[in-house]
């Protein structure tokens, strides 16, 4: 066996494909060994390799920027040997899943790298939080994967109508996006993700209680990841998953595990909002101005198709909040964005003051 067909034959498993091979060649040269990042613990991670699983040290790719810091999903280049061993690079990504952090420097936090499909589990365990889906599933376009929203705990809802207006409910809030129902705990549903995550990588996200870890213990097949039961009073579980782990299926394509998400922020994701809510931005284009608001412009198809019933008015809030959220984290790093939002703010206190002006006027 050659050495390229060893190092197919050992990461086959965990997506190697001949491109990787060849964005790889240059650090082949120099000896280094080609890896895959299964799990990041402070500044040491576990990588898969041609050798076996090995301990390397990420202190050589350390940079200034946290969107460039090795993460569970990365490709890379680690020592062949020695003690201790290093990363020494990783290989440019596919995509990454990135929410913003709390900083109040409008940093990226990257989640997971080279996903092709972003599973959002969802529990049917509580009432559905459709704005919450639509921010997860923003996201997860941006990210320049395939969106799947996965209704878990489905057996606590046994009535077949029930179950198919909470399914359509959010199926209206995903457009593009296949919407499975599953029972992880009966087995119910699962041959159908199994079949869809079966190749590439698969991310699984959510809030903690969803069902993430009963789920990735079902499509592994092995109870790999701890489960402890949600609160009943509000579906919330603790966070049994810490780090974000990458799995490999059985039945082919890999999963990573991620933790619970209580805060999900966008991350300069316009492009990924659009595509949530395409159905506005399709009637945007009917609009008299390009830049139309959707508040009070004359000749809005928007607000027309809210006002004929065409469009539910939750869904153009909720549009209207995103945009608003991502402009806002835009405009920290982003000078002309914020140029655009003074002028913005002062052209509508204008207009507020012209209106209590002429009210006014109609009193006197």
């Amino acid at each position: 066996m050659t050495a390229t067909s060893a190092v197919y034959s050992a990461l086959a498993a965990y997506g190697w494909d001949d491109a990787w091979a060849e964005a790889f060649a240059p650090h082949a040269a120099h000896g280094l060994l080609p890896g895959r990042v299964v799990r990041v613990d402070r500044g040491l991670c576990d990588i898969v390799t041609p050798a076996g699983t090995v301990r390397a040290d990420t202190e050589f790719v350390v940079p200034r920027d946290p969107m460039k810091v090795v993460c569970t999903g990365d490709w890379v280049a680690v020592d062949a040997d020695g003690d201790p061993r290093y990363v020494r690079a990783y290989l440019p990504r596919r995509t990454a899943f990135v929410r913003s952090t709390s900083s109040k420097r409008s940093e990226g936090q990257i989640l997971a790298a080279n996903v092709d499909h972003a599973v959002v589990a969802v529990s049917l365990a509580v009432d559905l939080d459709l704005g919450r889906v639509e921010r997860f599933l923003a996201l997860a376009w941006e990210s320049g994967a395939q969106p799947v929203v996965v209704l878990t705990k489905a057996d606590l809802v046994p009535d077949p109508v029930t179950l198919a207006h909470l399914v359509q409910d959010v199926e209206t809030s995903a457009p593009g996006v296949p919407v499975l129902t599953v029972s992880a705990l009966h087995g119910e549903g699962l041959d159908v993700l199994v079949a869809l995550v079966g190749a590439g990588t698969s991310v699984l996200i959510g809030q903690s209680g969803a069902g993430k870890s009963t789920l990735a213990n079902a499509l592994v097949g092995a109870d790999v990841m701890d489960v402890r039961a949600a609160r009943d009073v509000d579906g919330k579980g603790r966070h049994t998953t810490t780090t974000r782990n990458l799995l490999a299926l059985p039945s082919g394509g890999v999963l990573i595990d991620t933790p619970g998400l209580r805060g999900v922020g966008l991350y300069d994701a316009e492009s990924g909002v659009g595509q949530v809510f395409t159905e506005i931005e399709e009637l945007a284009e009917r609009c008299r101005f390009h830049d139309c608001a959707h508040e009070t412009e004359p000749d809005c198809a928007v607000r027309s198709a809210v006002e004929s019933g065409d469009l539910a008015p939750r869904r153009l809030e909720s549009y209207r909040k995103l945009l608003r959220e991502n402009q806002w984290i835009v405009a920290k790093t982003d000078a002309r964005v914020r140029a655009e939002l003074r002028r913005d703010w002062k052209r509508k206190g204008a207009a507020g003051k012209a209106a209590m002006e002429l009210k006014r006027g109609r009193w006197e």
